[in-house]
C-alpha cells in the first residue's frame, strides 16, 4: 500500500565502546537482529520520524490513548 520498500527486519554489529562497559573484550564481535516493529507502528500512526516513537520525544498522550497499550496494570 505504500508503494515503496519498508524495512521491517534489521540487524547490525555493536560498536566496541558499547561492549566494554559490560565486560566484553575488545576483540569480541556481537551482532544483533530484530523484528523492528517500530516501522509498521510508524506507518499505522502516521509517524514520520522514529525519534517521535522512541526516546525523549515520545508523545505520551498517544501511548495513553492507544488501544494496543494498557497502562492500568
Amino acid at each position: 500500500g505504500l508503494k515503496k520498500w519498508v524495512e521491517v527486519g534489521n540487524s547490525g554489529v555493536f560498536r566496541p565502546e558499547l561492549l566494554l562497559p559490560i565486560g566484553l573484550p575488545e576483540n569480541v564481535s556481537v551482532i544483533a537482529w530484530g523484528l523492528s516493529l517500530e516501522r509498521p507502528t510508524m506507518i499505522k500512526y502516521g509517524i514520520n520520524n522514529i525519534r517521535e516513537l522512541v526516546g525523549h520525544r515520545v508523545n505520551l498522550q498517544m501511548v495513553y490513548d492507544s488501544p494496543m497499550c494498557r497502562l492500568d496494570g
